[in-house]
């Protein structure tokens, strides 16, 4: 007999619930949470496993791998799909979440997440390192700037360049405040000297890289956002159309009809926050910003006309992952004077 395996993951152990096509409860167990005890707990049961199912996470990636090298099917569920399935449950433990994740896998009503390739997990990790210090500098900053306002002193709108100095001419006199600035100054300093160090590898990285030279190719696109999209992306091939990318990365509207009501709102923010913050950053530099004119940026351009121009970047960014990912597929520069028109003359 079939037997469907759920399994809850957790930073030190793991809850397993195994089930049989009837969806009664075979086993449950607690197994430490690295891939060796899960792999000879698997293959020490006496029955036909026919899919292992884990919820998408970091940990989950990292077991996925060893289990599909170990040779049991295995799938990643979907978050929120997961989740959405789960509160229908009044108590809510791991091992209540294993035995849900297991009914989801016996029913096959989940949806499975395509998960990363390491190499594409290791360039995630640089830029979100880069994301990180990103923030810290500006968290500082925005500290310097709070504390001295507490004292009347107000830094106001200065450059980089010229914040060092201005902070120290604020300060001066005051030695507590004096080596408070001097303190954060440094900080930042350090974050600043790490954060070009990071941005260098990463331009490295770009120019090495064929597909990302080919998506900057496209007004507004730079190396950051390439290389985010590309992470993002990792396999052109599991997408069945360009068009699929808009959806996956939650930049189409959500909409809710029942009976009589039918809303369409906001973009659902549904996948990768980070891919779909860098290609609204992208947008945003080709409509604002670029001084290239393309047939992408003319018919953000007219959608600004007729909805506004906060719709328009949004729909930009959309047709700017789609076009990413068709470069990306077909390996053709990115065109400023639209294909068809191009063919037509």
């Amino acid at each position: 007999m079939d037997h469907f395996v759920g399994i809850d993951v957790s930073l030190e152990s793991c809850a397993i619930c195994i089930l049989n096509q009837s969806g009664v409860v075979v086993r449950e167990a607690n197994v430490i949470c690295e891939p060796e005890p899960l792999i000879a707990f698997l293959r020490a049961l006496n029955h036909d496993v026919v899919c292992v199912g884990l919820e998408a996470g970091p940990l989950s990636q990292w077991l996925y791998r060893h289990l599909r090298e170990a040779g049991f099917e295995t799938v990643l569920m979907e978050t929120r799909q997961v989740k959405g399935a789960l509160k229908a449950m009044p108590i809510k433990t791991d091992r209540r979440d294993a035995l849900g994740i297991a009914q989801l896998i016996r029913m096959g009503w989940f949806r499975p997440v395509h998960c990363k390739s390491v190499s594409a997990q290791e360039l995630r990790a640089l830029l979100g390192a880069r994301r990180t210090l990103q923030k810290s500098m500006i968290s500082i900053e925005l500290s310097m700037r709070g504390i001295l306002r507490g004292f009347g002193l107000k830094l106001g709108k200065v450059t980089r360049r010229q914040l060092p100095e201005r902070a120290r001419e604020l300060a001066e006199g005051n030695e507590m405040l004096m080596a408070m600035v001097v303190s954060m100054l440094r900080d930042q300093a350090a974050l600043r000297s790490e954060l070009a160090r990071l941005e260098n590898r990463l331009r490295r990285i770009a120019r090495a890289d064929r597909i990302v030279r080919l998506m900057m190719t496209v007004p507004g696109v730079g190396p950051v956002v390439a290389l985010q999209v590309k992470a993002g992306i990792d396999d052109p091939t599991r997408f069945r159309s360009s068009k699929d990318v808009g959806p996956h990365f939650g930049l189409t509207p959500r909409r809710e009809q029942s009976g009589q009501r039918d809303v369409v709102g906001a973009i659902s923010a549904a996948g990768d926050r980070d891919v779909r913050t860098a290609l609204f950053r992208a947008a945003t530099v080709m409509l604002y910003h670029s001084q290239a004119k393309s047939w992408l940026k003319a018919w953000g351009m007219q959608v600004a006309k007729r909805r506004g121009m906060k719709r328009a970047v949004v729909a930009v960014a959309r047709r700017i992952g789609v076009v990413l990912h068709r470069m990306w597929s077909d390996g053709a520069q990115f065109q400023m004077t639209h294909p068809t028109r191009l063919a037509a003359t």
